[in-house]
């Protein structure tokens, strides 16, 4: 059974259409689970309604004519319970419905199962027979692994336009990520496809036919030259039979195979890389359906060629392209933050990636920018939205392709109210952030870019809370040296100066990796990162080190900050690093003070090691998105459990609370510089439980300025108390909320369903 159903998803994945995909569906489960009839039923959710789309062995006639209310009817029944239903007797059912232009009145057994994508429902698949029997296990497990699969080409369909049914007038695809960057965007589509990725080819028209052909036929020559040559230096030492291999994979990239087909593919109107990746998908799908092993076994030759053709097509086409439209939305399998330098800023309006969570680094760097950005996308066929109107929506995680004018129109409006309120709030932004019964804070700016984006900042902040020096090391293709990173640290101090400025060490790992430093793991945020990297690597560190502090004579604003830090071992040893650094510095000739030193608390063990590190260090530093992500045990990065991250979880605030008193009791000044101090409601919780220091992103400034501004000090430790009286992360956001319109306040909260 297992070897029918992967023919089956076989031949529906390479279907060209949707019609075809359903109908071979419909048709190939029929004749697998031998029985009478095989139907799929549509979701219109403007209807609330499912629509009979393919069906064999009910009448072809009521296709796209029959159309069921959610709820009515057995078909109804299973798409609003969202289980599967498996009836011997359909007709004795309570909800059994007949529907004369379907002919099913003679069909007694049933069996339906939801299609379900993304917690959305899509449709639901029947099988029914003439006379009684009861579907057993098998079977319906086998109905419920074609749903799923089904789900997917459902939602390729609707995202490339090709759900083309006359009950479905201009219908839109709708895509559920993770909300990583606020802000909303509305512009073009731009794929960006990763190296030698056979399935993230996008469809280009040839500008010039012959061009394409031309240099299609020099990369098979440079694969095939690669194969001879590989051929040769193995000749000695593989057996004869293995080195025949070498002469079928020239033979299959011979002019009367590969290169003719994807020859007149791109005669047909497609640019090579799209053609050679059209005419491999198809071969690969081929021989993976056919029966005898050695064939099945040279699928995976096929796509190996086919991806060495690719690599040396891409070495002449660039990645990115050369002119961006206005408000461009960028689409990566992985956007990288070497990527985001390289596009003008006036010009990005938006950032999908189908990796990542809203924690990981390109999220953090583009909620510094003011990008919008959703993550998590697993399910977006890349290749097809080159080009195609989309409206991105990074505060609840959506996007829509091809949107109506009405939805447009909705988006442009709530865009247009952001930008109202930014300039309004705007007035006070030179203001101190004072509470009405005078309680001050003192408000920073995380940056790790370059200092035109924050300096501006300079007389609205109390100084930089979190430089991430990371952010310079993975824009490079090596390891800075020390007067690289003397000059990048010494422009960062003097442009804030005399305000501090913290530095954090290098801090790779978990999901942010350096690309001439790679760390493979297979629990990355559990495994080398941080602190821990730094101190295995002393040489690095060192350099570091001697570079900050090079950096900050005469200025004397440079404040350290060791991230990842679980043992006072690790402390300890960075403070012989420094010292050694200062004495071999006041060798050369320059004289440096010993800088202020704090520790990331964002490893659930620090919270337990306070006193020991309160004596060793000046000020903590708390990471509030890592301190949740491990306190939950949510992998971040994680689409499947991306909603379990919140950190308005009541543990992680508990947490929070519990930290700001003793470290008050220890007399260690503490700041918080994760993403619940740029968050308005978040920022007065950790104001009410005690904290002074909020560092954020620039863009949060002016809504967590506005809100300190308008709440006592009391009233946000009423408001402490009352959240941690709650039991789970949707009454804590409800009653914030709620809190938040009282005192009139909910519009500097992001936009809500």
């Amino acid at each position: 059974m297992l070897k029918v159903l992967q023919r089956i998803i076989q031949e529906v994945n390479s279907a060209r259409s949707l019609d075809a995909a359903l109908a071979t569906l419909v048709r190939r489960t029929r004749k697998a689970m031998q029985t009478d009839v095989c139907s799929f039923y549509l979701f219109d959710g403007e209807r609330d309604a499912l629509v009979l789309m393919e069906t064999i062995g009910l009448r072809t006639q009521a296709v796209g004519q029959v159309a069921l209310p959610v709820g009515e009817g057995l078909v109804g029944t299973v798409a609003r319970r969202e289980e599967p239903l498996n009836l011997e007797d359909a007709q004795a059912h309570p909800s059994f419905r007949y529907f004369e232009a379907t002919g099913e009145e003679r069909y007694s057994s049933f069996l339906g199962v939801p299609i379900i994508h993304q917690r959305r429902m899509l449709g639901v698949l029947v099988v029914q027979q003439a006379e009684r029997r009861r579907y057993d296990e098998s079977d319906e497990a086998f109905l419920v692994t074609m749903g799923a699969q089904l789900a997917g080409v459902l939602a390729h369909a609707l995202a490339t336009g090709g759900l083309t049914c006359p009950a479905f007038p201009g219908v839109q695809a709708t895509f559920i990520g993770v909300a990583a960057s606020p802000g909303m965007a509305i512009g073009e589509a731009v794929v960006l496809s990763p190296p030698a990725d056979l399935d993230s080819v996008p469809d280009l028209v040839p500008t010039d036919v012959e061009f394409e052909i031309a240099r299609l036929k020099d990369a098979i020559a440079r694969v095939r030259e690669e194969i001879r040559a590989a051929g040769e230096r193995l000749a000695n030492r593989i057996s004869a039979q293995e080195l025949a291999l070498f002469d079928v994979y020239q033979q299959m990239l011979g002019e009367a195979a590969l290169s003719q087909e994807v020859e007149k593919r791109i005669r047909e109107g497609q640019w090579a890389p799209g053609a050679l990746a059209d005419v491999v998908r198809r071969h690969v799908q081929y021989l993976e359906r056919v029966d005898d092993d050695y064939l099945r076994e040279r699928a995976a030759d096929v796509r190996d060629l086919g991806r060495r053709v690719l690599a040396h097509l891409q070495e002449e086409s660039p990645r990115l392209p050369e002119h961006y439209p206005q408000g461009a939305i960028l689409i990566g399998d992985e956007i990288s933050v070497a990527l985001l330098g390289e596009v003008p800023r006036d010009r990005l309006g938006g950032l999908i990636s189908v990796r990542g969570s809203s924690n990981s680094h390109v999220a953090i760097i583009a909620r510094a920018m003011g990008i919008p950005l959703v993550s998590g996308m697993i399910d977006l066929p890349l290749p097809r939205l080159d080009g195609a109107p989309l409206v991105l929506d990074g505060h609840r995680g959506r996007v829509f392709v091809r949107p109506g004018p009405e939805l447009v129109a909705h988006y442009q409006s709530q865009i247009d109210e952001e930008k109202a309120l930014a300039a309004l709030l705007e007035h006070e932004q030179d203001l101190p952030s004072v509470t009405p019964d005078g309680h001050a804070m003192t408000l920073m700016v995380n940056t790790g870019l370059t200092v035109d984006t924050v300096a501006s900042l300079k007389t609205r902040i109390g100084g930089v809370g979190l430089y991430r020096t990371e952010v310079p090391f993975m824009i490079t293709e090596r390891f800075p040296g020390e007067q690289e990173q003397t000059r990048l640290y010494r422009e960062q101090l003097e442009s804030f100066a005399p305000l501090p400025v913290v530095m954090r060490t290098l801090d790779i790992g978990g999901d942010k990796d350096l690309p001439y430093f790679p760390i493979e793991e297979a629990n990355p945020f559990l495994g080398w990162r941080g602190i821990r990297v730094t101190l295995d690597h002393p040489e690095v560190l060192m350099v570091q080190l001697r570079a900050m502090l090079r950096a900050s004579q005469g200025l004397d604003n440079l404040e350290l900050l060791l991230p990842m830090v679980t043992n006072v071992d690790e402390v300890d040893d960075t403070l012989k690093l420094i010292e050694r650094a200062i004495i071999e510095l006041g060798e050369e000739g320059v004289e440096v003070r010993r800088p202020r030193l704090g520790v990331m608390l964002e490893v659930p063990a620090t919270l337990y090691q306070l006193r020991a590190l309160a004596a060793r260090v000046d000020f903590f530093s708390v990471g509030s998105n890592d301190l949740t992500q491990y306190l939950l045990a949510v992998d971040r990065n994680n689409p499947r459990v991306a909603d379990l991250y919140d950190s308005c979880h009541p543990a992680v605030l508990s947490a929070l609370h519990r930290l700001a008193a003793e470290s008050s009791e220890l007399n260690v000044p503490t700041s918080v510089c994760g993403e619940l101090a740029g968050d308005p409601a978040g920022a007065l919780l950790l104001m009410g439980m005690g904290f002074r220091v909020l560092s954020m992103n620039g863009p949060n400034l002016p809504r967590v300025r506005a809100a300190i501004r308008r709440v006592s000090r009391e009233a946000a430790a009423e408001l402490v108390e009352q959240t941690l009286a709650l039991d789970t992360p949707a009454e804590v956001r409800a009653h914030l909320a709620s809190r938040m319109q009282a005192w009139q306040l909910a519009h500097l909260l992001p936009p809500r369903d």
